[in-house]
């Protein structure tokens, strides 16, 4: 799966917290005051806002969970008999952060909330100039490796929330960390298939830090470049065949018809050629059936980890068949990288598919797009 973020290794889980929902045990003055916040692509999260409290509930923590997590979120102190039952109680808004996955940096940024960061799991993994100026300033710390948080460092920090994500339940580190009294909060942007469910997380964020009409605003502007941008594109009265993936060892993986990856590519008005696989994931294909379908296609978009056309040739002979070889048009997302070696695609997209589509765009049909310069993108050479 060419778009899988390389730091989905972190499992977590809020152990000793019971299944929750967010309007159970309220209390009937709140009940009659209660607001649900408009969430219109992600699937995995809502908001919903009380007369002294909100909360946040994670309906999809992870792929085939059967919990949801509720966080309630408040400036003021509320006796435990007013609230839902939750998982962890946020003060807001928050004036520290731990987070812990590299998609979480850009909706900061953008809240103007970087500087409230005081730790991440291997720093090296962040591009962006703004938070690598505060890394280098010492102003975050180091927090060990996903699967394996620094308790000590993090019980130091005793930062306001901690901010993760799971790919099933299992992660005693964090359990501890909730111990201690430190909020705990699941993230599952990830879990997104929609390319603006992923973005409209950023009101998660904007929640935590009493930024809501903010978070609001910066999505609502993403969500009309994008909607413009899909517009501009089915225009187009011609619809390129589409490639993407590419081998590992002998087995070639690509978006399935479901996938965010395959979402651009249909939005952009191409013809993602494995757009009938059923799957949000990746689907498996060996040389030769990948040969058969795709041999002809238009563009290759996305070949795995690979650089340059002599790279790919030099990996597999096979590639050397392939139409987008021979005609120069393989197209990467992995040649733009920050300093420190993370790429800046993984980090960013997640949270500007506006960009993402009108990249897409610019390479199915070049000259609808005459202004935009690719950000993600780069032709391999």
């Amino acid at each position: 799966m060419y778009h899988k973020i390389v730091i989905l290794l972190l499992t977590l889980s809020i152990i000793g917290c019971k299944k929750s929902n967010d309007s159970s045990s309220v209390s009937e003055e709140n009940k009659k005051d209660l607001k649900e916040n408009s969430i219109q692509y992600a699937e995995g999260f809502k908001i919903s806002e009380f007369k002294n409290y909100k909360t946040i509930s994670i309906t999809n923590p992870w792929p085939g969970a059967d919990k949801t997590y509720t966080y309630v979120l408040s400036d003021s102190d509320i006796p435990k008999e007013d609230l839902p039952q939750h998982d962890a109680f946020i003060k807001t808004p928050i004036t520290s952060i731990v987070v812990t996955s590299t998609t979480h940096i850009p909706s900061l940024e953008m809240l103007n909330a970087e500087e409230t960061v005081v730790g991440f799991p291997n720093l090296n993994y962040i591009s962006s100039i703004k938070t690598r100026k505060l890394i280098t300033a010492g102003s975050i710390k180091e927090v060990g490796k996903n699967e394996s948080l620094n308790t000590e460092v993090l019980i130091d920090l005793n930062p306001d929330a901690v901010v993760s994500f799971a790919v099933d339940g299992n992660n005693t580190t964090l359990s501890t960390i909730a111990k201690t009294g430190i909020p705990t909060l699941i993230n599952a942007d990830w879990t997104e298939k929609h390319p603006l469910g992923k973005a409209e997380w950023i009101k998660f964020f904007g929640a935590l830090y009493n930024k809501s009409k903010e978070a609001d605003s910066i999505f609502k502007t993403i969500e009309t470049e994008y909607i413009s941008a899909k517009k501009t594109a089915a225009a187009a009265s011609i619809k390129p065949t589409v490639l993407s993936g590419a081998m590992f060892k002998d087995v070639w993986y690509m978006p399935q018809g479901d996938s965010w990856a395959a979402q651009f590519i249909n939005d952009a008005n191409g013809d993602y050629l494995w757009k009938e696989s059923e799957g949000t994931g990746s689907i498996s294909l060996n040389i030769e059936s990948v040969l058969e379908k795709g041999q002809n296609a238009n563009i290759w978009i996305g070949p795995g980890q690979f650089t340059s056309i002599e790279q790919l040739k030099d990996a597999n002979n096979a590639y050397a068949y392939f139409e987008p070889i021979k005609t120069d048009n393989v197209y990467s997302f992995t040649t733009k990288k920050g300093e420190t070696g993370g790429v800046i695609y993984y980090e960013l997209a997640p949270n500007r598919p506006d960009i993402v589509l009108k990249d897409i765009i610019k390479i199915l049909h070049p000259s609808l797009l005459p202004n935009h310069d690719l950000f993600f993108f780069e032709k391999l050479k």
